[in-house]
């Protein structure tokens, strides 16, 4: 009788252990799905802003010759002007 009541009791401890495991395990993939999950957001979110990059550089490579462009450039980064021009500088800043 008492050999029959060990057994059961070491199978429950058995099953109790398994179970404490079984759960652990689901734990800890819970956890890494839920990394996963923030590293595809962050990834779709640096997708789309390296999409909208490259749709501006696009559109900025489309528009290089057009004289409106080389007059920016010009005037923006070489400091010129066309003759005759009036440029007034501002002093406060």
């Amino acid at each position: 009788m008492k050999i029959l009541k060990s057994k059961k009791f070491y199978k429950k401890i058995l099953f109790v252990i398994i179970g404490i495991y079984i759960i652990s395990i689901f734990i800890n993939q819970q956890k890494t799905l839920d990394s996963y999950k923030n590293n595809q957001e962050y990834y779709a979110k640096q997708i789309q802003e390296q999409t909208e990059y490259k749709e501006s550089l696009l559109a900025k490579k489309d528009n290089l010759n057009s004289p409106e462009y080389i007059e920016e450039i010009a005037r923006e980064k070489l400091d010129m002007y066309l003759p005759n021009e009036k440029i007034y500088i501002d002093q406060d800043k």
